[in-house]
């Protein structure tokens, strides 16, 4: 394959061995940079908010799979591990301009701002209930993997019943998202975790049909737009990457916040103290840390000159959130830091312009429900483990410890 310019590439790590050492290596190249991903593709890299806030608001960058030159040449092995990354189906995710739009207002409908509100009392009842299972799971000083037993269960239960999904399925469901984002998994085990998720919703689909309830996905299939509905297509596009949005993101979320404020006490003693508000804690840990490293794809629709090298027509772009974040330019000289007395709200973590995020609300619902309770509960809980020993799953993708060891009490 053509390196989309001469000079050396900066290689992704499919291990993830050092994703903050990554991230500045990619910002101290530049603000757009070549690099390679798991597999050998290559890309660019765009390391930068101010670059990046250009870029995600750049029509000429499109979602379509087929405006890929490597793509549409045939030089993207059908062994590639990411292509259901890419290519994750028919939805609002993988659409541009008037149909990504036709498709955002369908979605809208559903996710009402009434709809919202009325979670807040079942994620408080969620998360009582799994605060007893967690205090249970750690009684008398045992080991207890926060991210399993507490950040893994809140948004599951919570995404699973506003979408009418049966809690028999999360566990299925976890390994088979596991598999879907990681960047190691052999390319045919990939494969047979998306046809068993498209399978599974189509199911759900097809049940809803059969038997509407109070829930999003009947909310979904009832929705309409001059006429116009979501094909079932469609709708089995988008459960799947609402439920993968609707419950990974927030458990990086939880889990980097509970990182952050085990290893910073002094920011746990400010927000305990009522000094700063929760909300500064969700926003810094989103900037800090966010749930989503990078972006796979975008591609130029034209040649775009951008942060002093021109990004060809064909051209894949990837959005590196984890290097943004912490970009010196936009958030000050101590951006390596977590902060919560800083000002993040500027962050592009959860995406910007058209595409931004839809589900960000719930996932600040539950951050904001679910922090202040845990830690009221157990105000003496501790890393159980030194930080230098936490790994992260391997995927390129998503921000994601492997575990959180904690003791709820000293």
């Amino acid at each position: 394959m053509t390196c989309p310019v001469d000079h050396s590439r900066i290689a992704l790590d499919p291990l993830v061995r050092d994703l903050v050492g990554e991230g500045a290596r990619l910002r101290q190249a530049g603000p757009v940079v070549a690099i390679e991903v798991p597999g050998g593709v290559e890309c660019w890299a765009v390391t930068r908010h101010t670059e990046a806030r250009r870029l995600l608001t750049d029509a000429r960058l499109v979602k379509d799979i087929n405006r890929w030159g490597a793509w549409t040449r045939g030089e993207i092995p059908t062994t590639w591990p990411l292509i259901g990354l890419v290519a994750p189906g028919t939805s609002m995710v993988t659409a541009d301009g008037d149909e990504h739009k036709r498709q955002r207002l369908l979605t809208a409908q559903a996710l009402t701002p009434r709809r919202m509100e009325r979670l807040r009392p079942r994620i408080e009842e969620i998360t009582r209930t799994i605060l007893d299972e967690f205090e249970a799971a750690g009684a008398g000083g045992a080991v207890v993997d926060f991210k399993t037993v507490f950040a893994f269960k809140l948004p599951m239960r919570v995404i699973s019943e506003l979408m009418g999904v049966e809690a028999t399925e999360h566990t299925r469901l976890r390994e088979l998202y596991d598999t879907f984002f990681s960047s190691v998994t052999p390319a045919d085990e990939v494969r047979a975790a998306m046809a068993e998720l498209f399978a599974f919703f189509a199911s759900v689909v097809a049940e809803k049909k059969r038997r509407p309830g109070d829930d999003l996905t009947s909310a979904l299939l009832a929705a309409t737009e001059g006429g116009d509905r979501l094909s079932d297509e469609e709708l089995v596009g988008t459960l799947l990457v609402m439920i993968a949005a609707g419950h990974e993101t927030t458990i990086n979320l939880m889990v980097s916040a509970v990182r952050g404020l085990l290893t910073h006490p002094d920011q746990l003693a400010l927000v305990r103290s009522g000094a700063v508000p929760w909300a500064a804690v969700v926003e810094e840990t989103l900037r800090w840390s966010p749930p989503t490293t990078n972006f796979l794809f975008r591609y130029a629709t034209e040649d775009i000159p951008v942060g002093g090298v021109v990004i060809k027509e064909g051209d894949a772009v990837m959005i590196s959130y984890g290097a943004i974040g912490r970009d010196e330019v936009q958030h000050g000289p101590t951006a390596e830091e977590f902060d919560i007395t800083r000002d993040a709200a500027r962050h592009l973590s959860f995406g910007y312009g058209p595409h931004v995020c839809p589900g960000a609300p719930l996932g600040r619902l539950e951050a904001l429900v679910a922090l202040p309770a845990l830690f009221d509960r157990f105000p003496a809980l501790a890393l159980a483990v030194p930080e230098e020993q936490l790994a992260n799953n391997p995927s390129i993708l998503v921000n994601s410890l492997r575990e959180l060891p904690v003791r709820l009490s000293e």
